[in-house]
C-alpha cells in the first residue's frame, strides 16, 4: 500500500492512493498514521480491507492537504557515513567500523511542497536524498539482525537536511541539522510488499531540475538489518520513529565548486518505488 497522513476541514486522518485517489481508512485503525502503526499487523489489515470496500470515503488529492507520513515521530535517528561514494568524496572520512548515528528533531520535518526555510546569508545549506524506514513494531533491546526486518512498516523519502557551516564547525552535527525545516520527508510511506528490495534501490536528487545525486543503496556500508540491531542495543524503537539510512555522493558541500542551497531553487528527490519529494526554498 500507499500510505498518506492528510487533513482536511481540520481533521487529520490516513489514506490508502488508489487509482489516483485517496481513500479514507482513519476511521477503521484509530484516525491517524500513529495509530495505525501501532494497531501492528491487525491495523494493516483493516487498511487494506477499507481501501477497497465499499461505499468508502475518497477525496481527489487537490481537496486534502498532504502532511509528512508520520507528521511528529517520536524519533529520528540517521545514518551518517553509509555509502562508500559519500565517504569517498568526503577528504579524510575513514569507513566507520560500527554504524554512526545522529538525530533530528520531530519539529523539523515538513511535507512535500513545503517550503525549506533558509536561515540567511553566510549559512551554507545542503541536500541529502536517503531512503527513511518507518518502524511498524516495537524494535526491542538488543534485537538480533535476523529479526529486523519483520518490525519495519515501510518506507518513505527523507531530505537530510544540513547547514555545514554549523555542522562542520567544532562537530555540532545536532545543530546543523537541526534548524526548522530540515527534515522534509514523505510523499507517503509505502509498504514493505511494494518495496522489497531496500538494499537495492535507486536514489537522485535533482536541484532546479539538474541531477546532483544519483546512487543505489547497493552502495551501503552497512545493510538495514545491521543498522536497526545497532540501534536496538541502545534504545527501543517505537511504531512510528524513522530510521534513515544515509545518502550517496554528489552533497554541495563536496562538489567542486560547492553548490549550496538558495532561496528561489527547488529540490527534488527520487526514490526507486516511492516517488518524488520536493520542496522548494525560500528565505527564513
Amino acid at each position: 500500500m500507499k500510505l498518506y497522513s492528510f487533513e482536511i476541514a481540520g481533521r487529520r486522518s490516513v489514506g490508502v492512493e488508489k487509482n489516483g485517489k485517496l481513500i479514507d481508512v482513519g476511521d477503521k485503525v484509530g484516525g491517524d498514521m500513529l495509530s495505525l502503526l501501532r494497531g501492528g499487523d491487525a491495523n494493516m489489515k483493516k487498511a487494506r480491507d477499507a481501501s477497497v470496500a465499499a461505499g468508502a470515503r475518497t477525496y481527489k488529492f487537490h481537496e486534502v492537504k498532504v502532511l509528512a507520513p508520520v507528521p511528529r515521530p517520536g524519533k529520528i535517528l540517521c545514518a551518517g557515513f553509509n555509502f562508500h561514494s559519500h565517504l569517498q568524496e568526503n577528504p579524510g572520512a575513514k569507513v566507520p567500523e560500527e554504524p554512526f548515528f545522529f538525530a533530528k528533531m520531530p519539529s523539523c520535518v515538513i511535507a512535500n511542497g513545503e517550503p525549506i526555510l533558509h536561515p540567511g546569508a553566510g549559512h551554507q545549506v545542503d541536500y541529502e536524498v536517503e531512503l527513511a524506514v518507518v518502524i511498524g513494531k516495537p524494535v526491542k533491546r538488543n534485537t538480533p539482525e535476523d529479526q529486523v526486518m519483520g518490525l519495519i512498516a515501510g518506507y518513505t523519502i527523507m531530505n537530510d537536511v544540513s547547514a555545514r557551516d554549523i555542522q562542520f564547525k567544532d562537530q555540532q552535527i545536532t545543530l546543523g541539522k537541526n534548524f526548522d525545516t530540515f527534515a522534509p520527508m514523505g510523499p507517503m510511506m509505502v509498504t514493505t510488499d511494494e518495496l522489497v528490495s531496500p538494499e537495492d534501490t535507486k536514489l537522485m536528487t535533482m536541484v532546479n531540475n539538474k541531477m546532483v545525486q544519483d546512487g543505489t543503496t547497493r552502495d551501503w556500508v552497512f545493510p538495514l538489518r545491521k543498522l536497526i540491531s545497532a540501534l536496538s542495543h541502545v534504545m527501543t524503537l517505537e511504531p512510528g520513529d524513522v530510521v534513515s539510512t544515509g545518502t550517496p555522493a554528489g552533497v554541495a558541500a563536496f562538489r567542486k565548486p560547492q553548490a549550496f542551497l538558495k532561496p528561489g531553487d527547488t529540490v527534488t528527490l527520487e526514490v526507486q518505488n516511492i516517488g518524488q519529494l520536493e520542496n522548494p526554498v525560500r528565505a527564513a
